[in-house]
């Protein structure tokens, strides 16, 4: 983002303008090519579209480059970068994501040491290999696994949080990697998927809530799935209409997930007497997964399959 000098507020812009705040940018040991969108746009008004837009550009040119690092708003970078890291299957290198708290241009913009250093991430190898391959997150120092994270802060700096995975490596004088979060490096070529189906609804349960309501939103809704917020470690009400509702959707062939509101730990259905029923009437427990990831997840496997 950048600050229009005229209104004050922050705008998209495009990435000449970085490479005019970061003159650094031409000591990094590597070629490096640039490519924007037509029209930069705000995070917020991410959608499919532009997911598909960044996962054919990468798949065009896949064997061009050692590996990518793809500038985003902060807001959605958690679940842009979700998307991509299913859209690609067998990644063998890098997709980097990173942005900046502050705009560029401003003087304590965190953007600069994000931007240099998830460059020098993406670039660098071991036995010749990338030493990344997969789709990460590199903010203020740490480099997260992509579809891990969320946004936590609008505020700090460390806008970022893995909470239930350890970082993949920590930014200090010298970059530290935990190989021992690694993913296995893949054996099989590389597939990649393009098609999103955003036929999904998210409820988000709390005390006291209107069941009327509900039942409404489930009947009149044409969602193939619906992602349910729930309470600790996967539990709901015990309400009878509640469960009913559950049950007719289901029924019709449609699937809910299990997501808990909590942003450590996971789901485990059957623990307890108030998740027990869920998972009799086929509820699929998300387990310890991230909101983006289960968002973008899904939308993938609707477009692929009609029995997930």
């Amino acid at each position: 983002m950048i600050t229009d000098p005229a209104s004050g507020t922050l705008s998209p812009f495009d990435f000449n303008h970085i490479t005019k705040e970061i003159p650094e940018l031409k000591k990094i040991k590597c070629s490096l090519d640039a490519v924007s969108f037509k029209r930069p746009i705000d995070s917020s008004n991410m959608n499919t579209s532009s997911w598909k837009k960044m996962g054919d550009f990468i798949w065009k040119n896949f064997n061009n480059y050692h590996g990518f690092v793809i500038l985003h708003g902060s807001d959605t970078m958690a679940y842009t970068a979700s998307a991509l890291s299913f859209m690609f299957r067998n990644l063998n290198k890098p997709i980097i994501f990173t942005g900046s708290q502050l705009p560029i241009g401003t003087i304590r913009t965190d953007g600069k040491e994000n931007l240099i250093t998830a460059i020098e991430i993406a670039a660098a190898t071991k036995n010749k290999e990338p030493i990344i391959q997969e789709v990460a997150i590199y903010f203020e120092y740490q480099l997260y696994r992509a579809n891990r994270t969320t946004k936590v802060s609008s505020e700090d700096f460390e806008a970022f949080e893995s909470f239930n995975y350890p970082t993949l490596a920590e930014a200090g004088i010298d970059i530290k990697y935990n190989f021992q979060s690694f993913l296995p490096y893949p054996s099989e070529e590389v597939q990649y998927f393009s098609k999103f189906d955003n036929s999904i609804g998210i409820v988000y349960l709390f005390p006291g809530m209107d069941f009327d309501l509900m039942e409404k939103q489930f009947s009149l809704s044409s969602a193939k799935a619906f992602i349910l917020m729930t309470f600790g470690s996967g539990n709901a009400p015990t309400n009878k209409k509640f469960l009913k509702i559950i049950k007719d959707f289901i029924v019709k062939g449609k699937f809910i997930v299990n997501l808990t509101q909590c942003n450590a730990g996971s789901v485990q259905q059957g623990k307890y007497e108030t998740s027990a029923q869920l998972k009799k009437m086929g509820v699929v427990g998300a387990k310890d997964m991230t909101i983006e990831a289960v968002v973008t997840k899904l939308m993938i496997l609707l477009a692929q399959y009609n029995d997930i």
